[in-house]
């Protein structure tokens, strides 16, 4: 707090802002003492004055004041004057209304006074809170010195002597005016009307002016300046006409105004010039981003559309539907994909391209749409591409389930269908009750018929466990008629559980029978005990010569050749068991005969007849041929699958090594390549020739692998490549050498644009070279350093830092090529600034913080003005007027320096 007792002057110096030591005139030339008044004639001066002078910069902020000691009392509106003169924030004020409130914000704005250089003697808080006239002059007059006229400077003159320096020289060309001083110089009104005239010889004609005339002067030239320059009117032209001699300080205050209404008048035309050349830059380089972002959004909605469709995994239930799909996949891959791939790499050398001019104009780098980066176009077509894999692999898993559940759905039906043949009546044989009026010999025969059905049980549990391991795979392969599986194969069991139950029951009925009915007939219960196994041995090896089969390979298909002649060769003993079965046959008819039974007798213990067994046995030496051409057919088919596996082989395992080739070849030349950029260029373009005409080499290769797939072959032991690393490595060389020559064309603008001649750059890749040690095309930090010491930089770690800040923001630790290139241009470049930009604009709003439609229209050409109309955004700050303009957030948006 600065207390009422200060009465020691500081100083007699001001050090200013601009380094000189300048005699503080308002203190040693008009010396006053807070105990001395004014001189009642320079006092209303100086009211006048300076009340208009605070009012022509509150206006700015909505507001004025009517006396000047009462309406500063508070403190509010000399922070708000502040404020508005130097464009700075102040702490915020202290809105109470008692004492210590108003002497807090008048502290405020003291303190910052003090804080712009200037030191303030005998001049204190609380006088101004007190209303004191003369503190608050001298106070006011100290904001107008720092703030209007302190930079005013003329040929390293001070601010006062600067001032009276230009009134002199722009009125040294006219009659009646001599200005020596700040006071009578200016009493007849002809110095005020010189100066207009020598700025703005539209609005005085000088010539018609008298020297005897002071009043009709100084009302001519105060009312011009008030209405056409925007110069308030301070003071009336009796206050300076009738006073001996005028207030200095007024004078002073009213001649700044006219300083700064001039003296940037000349600067307006290069101001205009140069914002139209950098205008002109951005609108190309806009043009350029609104395309980079059309192509963008095109590419990245057709990923948006593919990719749902790649993964959708939804499965088909059957093969034909399958190979559909997989057919519309080959299209994608041949039609619609190669267009895209294009268009990428395309959108990449367009963004490099616009990147480059940005760095060589000094804006800002391209930062597109929120989703439309280089890395999330790239992000976006991994993902496609993960799809696009994962969406064959199961194309063709999904076929080869496919492949297996008809298989199996089929083989179910066969076994399914035989046990129901088989099972057929059996729960109505085993609930009959003829043991109960039976002889003694039908019982017998009855219990051993049940015998020889328990064999035959036992025998087919094997097939009922192969019918539901069937079933419980076709559920686990998601077989779309599972539900009509489940049933059978549960109804299956369901009676296979009761014919389990109901054996049971009737052996126990016959064994109670057996001990009243003693005869058996042996030969019955022989034949039947021979005849079942066999017959069903016979159903097996019918069923098992009918089977299916699938192998993928030579071997599996010799395996099953080898297992069906082994099977061949267990023919004759199972004849001989057929010759057996039908020799007791004969022994029965033999022993009918020799004890007279009827010839109509048959045997109780069986329903398997010799004629069934020769039907069958016939049957299976018939199947056995069958299936010896199904197998030889297989074992050709697997032949000529292994010759498509060697085919592709062949050409993938020279294709492979080939593209590896190409691609070291382009690394090298990237890193090792001499001669003119344009040689380079000459070779790269050489080796893209190369490549293009390797594509049908690609297309033959194609073609071999989808005959492949066509033929259902999953695996070649033949080769490491697949098509699928083929296309990748196709795709990266082809995107590698695009990019190689983008880079080269980005050096050769670059070179072009900042004037580099062809022995400086070829200069630049030989030091590049020769400290790129590893030689991976980038320099790691300490190689980089080394490089730089040899071409003279003599650099501190906080040097380093900064440049490796510059040429590797992204902190890899390496700098490339092209980083490189730019650091050591943009070392020489004279580029423009915001800051040169905001100034120009400042002197176009004649120093306004904003500026007007019309002053663009003005002094810009129509296309600049309506272009900077259409993107400047209001503005908002103190002193804001309709219509006004904010060229400050617009001229730092130029640059990247803000968010507009």
């Amino acid at each position: 707090m600065r207390s009422s007792m200060m009465t020691h002057v500081e100083t007699t110096v001001v050090h200013y802002n601009n380094g000189y030591e300048q005699e503080e005139y308002m203190l040693q030339e008009d010396e006053w003492d807070r105990d001395l008044l004014l001189d009642p004639a320079w006092e209303k001066q100086q009211r006048k004055t300076f009340t208009a002078w605070c009012n022509s910069h509150l206006r700015k902020a909505g507001t004025q004041i009517e006396n000047i000691e009462e309406d500063f009392r508070n403190g509010l509106k000399l922070m708000l004057l502040l404020e508005v003169i130097s464009g700075e924030r102040l702490p915020k004020p202290d809105r109470g209304k008692m004492r210590f409130h108003k002497i807090a914000n008048v502290n405020h704005a003291l303190d910052y006074i003090t804080s712009k250089g200037v030191k303030l003697v005998s001049i204190g808080a609380e006088e101004i809170v007190d209303g004191n006239v003369k503190m608050t002059l001298g106070m006011i007059w100290t904001i107008i010195l720092r703030f209007a006229i302190q930079d005013i400077s003329v040929e390293e003159t001070s601010a006062k002597e600067g001032l009276l320096l230009w009134c002199q020289r722009k009125t040294a060309p006219y009659r009646n005016v001599n200005v020596q001083n700040f006071h009578v110089s200016w009493k007849d009104g002809l110095a005020f009307c010189a100066l207009i005239h020598r700025h703005r010889p539209d609005l005085i004609d000088y010539s018609k002016l008298n020297k005897d005339d002071p009043l009709g002067n100084l009302n001519l030239a105060l009312e011009i300046a008030e209405k056409h320059l925007d110069i308030p009117k301070m003071l009336d032209a009796e206050d300076i006409v009738n006073t001996p001699k005028p207030d200095e300080r007024a004078i002073m205050t009213y001649v700044s105004c006219f300083y700064h209404a001039f003296a940037g008048a000349e600067q307006a035309e290069t101001a205009a010039n140069r914002i139209c050349k950098i205008l002109g830059v951005n609108q190309e380089n806009e043009k350029l981003m609104e395309e980079y972002e059309k192509l963008a959004s095109e590419l990245l909605e057709w990923i948006r559309r593919t990719t749902p469709w790649l993964e959708n995994r939804t499965p088909e239930s059957t093969m034909a539907a399958m190979q559909r799909k997989l057919e519309d996949f080959r299209d994608y891959r041949r039609k619609h994909k190669p267009p895209k791939v294009q268009e990428k790499c395309q959108l990449e050398i367009n963004f490099n391209t616009l990147q480059t001019k940005l760095r060589i104009s000094n804006r800002p780098a391209f930062m597109p749409s929120e989703g439309k980066m280089v890395s999330d176009i790239a992000s976006a077509w991994q993902g496609l591409e993960q799809a696009e894999k994962g969406y064959e692999e199961w194309l063709l898993t999904e076929i080869r389930r496919l492949e297996r559940v008809d298989h199996l759905a089929e083989k179910f039906r066969q076994k399914a269908n035989a046990h129901e043949g088989w099972s057929e009546g059996k729960e109505q044989i085993l609930t009959r009750k003829d043991y109960e009026s039976a002889s003694l010999t039908q019982v017998r025969a009855l219990l051993r018929k049940h015998e020889a059905f328990e064999s035959d049980l036992a025998a087919h549990q094997d097939r009922v466990e192969q019918i539901a391991a069937i079933a419980q795979e076709l559920n686990e392969l998601d077989y779309h008629a599972a539900a009509l599986i489940n049933e059978r194969c549960q109804k299956i069991c369901d009676q296979w559980d009761q014919l389990g139950t109901l054996t049971q029951k009737r052996r126990e009925a016959l064994e109670r029978a057996e001990k009243l009915l003693e005869t058996i007939d042996q030969l019955f219960l022989e034949f039947a005990k021979r005849a079942a196994p066999f017959n069903n041995w016979m159903e097996g090896a019918m069923e098992d010569l009918q089977d299916m089969f699938i192998v993928h390979t030579v071997e599996e298909i010799q395996s099953l050749i080898v297992a069906h002649d082994q099977f061949k060769a267990t023919l004759p003993e199972a004849d001989g068991e057929r010759q057996a079965i039908l020799g007791i046959q004969n022994e029965i008819q033999k022993i009918a005969q020799s004890y007279g039974i009827g010839t109509s007798l048959t045997n109780p213990y069986s329903t398997i007849t010799t004629a069934e067994i020769g039907i069958k046995w016939d049957k299976v030496k018939k199947l056995v041929p069958q299936r010896d051409g199904l197998l030889q057919e297989e074992l050709a088919r697997q032949h000529g699958n292994e010759r498509l596996r060697r085919q592709f082989a062949a050409q993938a395992n020279l294709i492979g090594p080939w593209i590896q080739t190409r691609m070291e070849e382009i690394g090298h030349s990237s890193v090792e390549m001499s001669g003119t950029l344009e040689d380079q260029m000459t070779q790269l373009k050489q080796f893209e020739h190369i490549i293009i005409n390797y594509k049908p080499n690609i297309d033959k290769l194609e073609g071999d692998h989808q005959l492949i797939q066509e033929s259902l072959i999953f695996d070649n032991k033949h080769t490491n490549y697949t098509m699928e690393h083929i296309r990748v490595g196709w795709e990266l060389l082809l995107t590698t050498i695009a990019r190689t020559i983008n880079e080269i064309e980005t050096q050769i603008l670059t070179r072009d644009a900042k004037g580099i001649s062809q022995q400086q750059m070829n200069e630049f890749r030989s030091s590049f070279n020769h400290f790129d040690r590893k030689k991976k095309g980038g320099m790691e930090s300490d190689d980089f350093r080394a490089c730089l010491i040899s071409m003279g930089y003599a650099l501190g770690e906080a040097e380093f830092a900064r440049i490796m800040s510059l040429v590797d923001p992204n902190g890899t630790g390496v700098v490339s090529f092209q980083s490189f290139i730019d650091f050591m241009t943009r070392e020489t470049a004279d580029t423009d600034t915001a800051e040169q930009v905001i100034a120009s604009f400042r002197i176009l709003a004649a120093d306004k913080p904003y500026i007007l439609v019309e002053e663009l229209r003005r002094e810009l050409p129509p296309e600049q003005a309506e272009y900077c109309i259409m993107r400047m955004p209001p503005y908002a700050g103190p002193g804001k007027v309709p219509g006004a303009l904010d060229y400050t957030s617009f001229s730092t948006a130029l640059y990247g320096e803000s968010d507009l």
